[in-house]
């Protein structure tokens, strides 16, 4: 049997991981020995983003206690939508859509948790496996006689709907707690999976597997949730002016997935430490103590970024990041491969692709918004304002080709001190 980490719920409390849990003391009891547990990710779309991370590593913790986990994917209630805390009614999306994101979305979960020959090697399933061949008639007599409405209605989540003047819900997502409650009840059945990790807003989705497991197979579950991750400014977590932030490079490049982390506040940074990083408590109250008392930024974004994005994106992804990150702040662009040039046109910053052979370096100025007219231009590149690949340009009337570009394809124009943009050449 293998060994466990009994003091894996200390570890979660310490970092603030926990929100809530049926029957502590039982659950606590029932963690000493090897378990199975799952969390679900339904499509919702082509990729995760930053505010699955949590129950990702969470997930990646009790493996790492000796535990099995289960990462569901929800091809089957991703055709619904969970209405858990939305405003309103989601659009539902295609089959063969949906199907596409349940690909993609267990490419992605797999990375955060280890498959190997040991007892505890992670597996990843889907719930339409079990849902596809169910009949509706043997759904409602065999599931849905366990649910009272007046219980389902009474949730949080389907209330605030019902109080909400002009919205409602449909019986769609008002069924969806008993799809996710059998997916708990299936998973018992088939894995002996006995705990449900999920965010604070499914505790109502949860609470419906435990009762329902239960009820079926006459045995006790547990589930726990974790706090919805907030910025203490208020603004919503995962998002910047560019939009969401994805666990994809192809959707979020490694650069902006680092500067995210980066760009954390203060008053954040030592609590995503603890939610996002596999640092030890003696590790992190040693870096919060030494940045009390350093002079200048203190180390704990930086910190942050590595740790999260190497765990994202690998060690390549994340050197990446870093040359990117030092050549724009030193002005030596030339160590900059051709993917790099390619993540800071994705989502690096403010760029335009052009056809043309040639243009002015005015001309770029203008239609870039580095200046507001032809004259404003002249006036930065004669006051030596102005750089083209990290060297200054003084001449007003220079000319930018694509030959003359990084890589034959990329010029990064800087006007001042923080304000760039990248002018890609189309081949």
């Amino acid at each position: 049997m293998t060994a466990v980490d009994t003091n894996l719920l200390a570890d979660l409390q310490m970092r603030g991981l926990v929100n809530q849990m049926t029957s502590p003391e039982e659950l606590t009891k029932h963690l000493q020995k090897p378990r199975v547990l799952y969390c679900g990710f339904d499509p919702t779309a082509d990729s995760l983003h930053i505010g699955s991370l949590v129950p990702l590593l969470v997930l990646r913790r009790f493996q790492q206690a000796g535990h099995k986990p289960l990462a569901l994917v929800g091809g089957a209630t991703g055709m619904i939508g969970d209405p858990s805390f939305k405003a309103q009614e989601r659009k539902l999306n295609a089959t063969d859509i949906i199907s596409q994101w349940v690909d993609r979305l267990k490419a992605q979960v797999s990375a955060f948790i280890e498959f190997n020959d040991q007892g505890n090697s992670a597996e990843v399933v889907n719930n339409y496996d079990w849902t596809k061949n169910v009949d509706i008639l043997t759904f409602l007599r065999d599931v849905g006689k366990h649910f009272s409405v007046s219980a389902m209605i009474q949730k949080e989540s389907v209330k605030q709907r019902l109080e909400r003047d002009g919205e409602g819900i449909s019986f769609t997502e008002f069924a969806y707690i008993i799809l996710q409650s059998f997916d708990f009840s299936e998973l018992y059945k088939q894995y002996n999976c006995s705990l449900q990790i999920g965010g604070s807003d499914q505790w109502g989705n949860i609470t419906g597997g435990i009762d329902l497991t239960r009820r079926q197979h006459r045995a006790q579950v547990f589930g726990l949730t974790l706090p919805l991750v907030t910025k203490s400014d208020g603004t919503k977590f995962g998002k910047t002016e560019s939009g969401t932030i994805w666990l994809d490079a192809k959707k979020t490049s490694q650069y902006a997935f680092y500067q995210f982390w980066i760009n954390t506040a203060d008053a954040d940074v030592y609590k995503f430490l603890r939610f996002f990083t596999f640092l030890t408590e003696v590790q992190m109250l040693a870096i919060e103590e030494q940045d009390k008392v350093a002079e200048g930024k203190p180390q704990a974004q930086s910190i942050l970024a590595t740790e999260v994005t190497r765990l994202v994106h690998g060690e390549e992804g994340l050197q990446a990041a870093i040359r990117i990150s030092q050549s724009l702040f030193s002005g030596q662009l030339e160590q900059l491969t051709s993917e790099d040039l390619q993540q800071l046109y994705l989502d690096g910053m403010p760029a335009s692709k052009t056809s043309e052979k040639g243009m002015t370096l005015v001309q770029i100025l203008v239609d870039s918004g580095l200046a507001k007219s032809n004259k404003m231009a002249r006036e930065f590149i004669g006051n030596n304002a102005v750089s083209v690949n990290g060297d200054k340009v003084s001449n007003v009337e220079a000319v930018l080709t694509s030959s003359s570009g990084l890589h034959g394809r990329y010029h990064v124009i800087k006007r001042g001190k923080k304000l760039f943009h990248l002018l890609h050449w189309a081949e």
